[in-house]
């Protein structure tokens, strides 16, 4: 690895710290919005999230894509549809946080994986490994266990595991790159969350003019707590592995999962220790079995490529003779380049597609 190409794998890995980092941190931000409720929360993150988003994008002047965008009904449909379920998702997650809710919140993203799994089986008929059936049938134990210690299913988690999965399935179909997606889908959301606004405030029950300079500016931050750690994943996913990435995820519920028992000091009673523990347990499995399938793969196209490479190198020795030996190993040497460029799974790749596996989508690309 020369220095440069270390250089940039640090700065993506130091990215990559900080985008989890800051949406595993975030439910120390919503609370000082109080007494701001929820849906007036969300509302204000979807206008002030295009504003900054737009900013970004005209600075970076990256506007080609807005055209092909519209000249596209079927991925216009879709970003409609990823705006309304992150929309759900976003506004689950605040109303939990502020209702002290945020261990059940972590658990959303902790067994997102695993719904995500479930939905590949469901919906597009995906085939898994043994560990990850077994790692399904173990995260479903962990969500009986957790009701029995809630004494009810653990809705919350539920509903931003599966709003979250279905987030990630459609943005896959559209393939648009992050900051390019959440600009599109706060468009879609900016209309319906001003009017929100507008209606709110003519009914005097709006915070934003109401409660001092100060609380006003966070409302607006909200559109940099949104934008921000995203302009830093966008860093990391250029320069890391997308299987690092996919283990760098797991940042978020963790950080998320301390503040709740040990800052904002909820109950965690044996039951819940238990389902947790099983949830655990499941990614391990997922993890495990997802590096395994790598190496594996890796491996075994690198013996392809050596047998490829031997066997052009034998049959050009046996036609041009001992004059043409030379000339064999530049053959050889062009097999292997086409080889390897037309491998449809490389090793880098595989890895990534492994843990993908494991996630289904990539990575998040809009946090909590």
């Amino acid at each position: 690895m020369t220095e440069k190409s270390a250089n940039e794998r640090r700065k993506g890995l130091l990215n990559g710290f900080a985008a989890y980092g800051m949406w595993g941190l975030v439910p120390l931000f919503w609370p000082l919005l109080k007494p701001a409720g929820a849906v007036e929360i969300l509302a204000h993150r979807m206008v002030w999230s295009l504003f900054f988003v737009g900013a970004a994008l005209l600075v970076v002047r990256r506007w080609a894509w807005l055209g092909e965008l519209l000249r596209q009904p079927r991925r216009l449909a879709l970003i409609t549809v990823a705006a309304a379920v992150i929309t759900v998702n976003w506004g689950v997650y605040i109303w939990s946080v502020n209702s002290g809710h945020v261990v059940e919140a972590s658990l959303g993203y902790f067994i997102n994986p695993l719904v995500t799994i479930a939905i590949g089986v469901l919906l597009l008929k995906e085939r898994l490994r043994p560990v990850q059936w077994t790692a399904v049938g173990v995260g479903f134990a962990a969500v009986l266990v957790l009701t029995i210690g809630y004494g009810r299913p653990p809705w919350i988690s539920l509903c931003l595991a599966f709003s979250f999965a279905v987030y990630g399935l459609v943005k896959k179909k559209v393939n648009l790159g992050g900051v390019e997606s959440l600009a599109a889908e706060t468009a879609v959301q900016f209309l319906p969350a001003l009017g929100y606004l507008l209606w709110l405030g003519s009914q005097g029950d709006s915070t934003f003019g109401t409660e001092g300079t100060g609380h006003a500016a966070l409302l607006a931050a909200t559109g940099i707590v949104t934008a921000l750690p995203l302009v830093c994943f966008g860093a990391a996913a250029i320069r890391v592995p997308l299987s690092t990435m996919g283990l760098l995820q797991y940042l978020a519920p963790v950080f998320q999962f301390l503040l709740g028992i040990l800052y904002f000091k909820e109950a965690m009673p044996p039951e819940r220790w238990a389902g947790f523990a099983l949830v655990w347990l499941a990614l391990m499995l997922l993890t495990w079995d997802a590096l395994r399938t790598a190496r594996r793969s890796a491996r075994a196209l690198t013996r392809e490529r050596a047998r490829v490479a031997a066997a052009a190198a034998a049959a050009t020795t046996g036609a041009v003779g001992a004059v043409g030996a030379v000339g064999a190993v530049g053959a050889a040497t062009t097999v292997v380049a086409m080889a390897t460029a037309t491998s449809p799974v490389e090793p880098a790749g595989d890895a990534a597609g492994a843990v993908e596996s494991v996630n289904t989508v990539d990575a998040p690309t809009v946090g909590p």
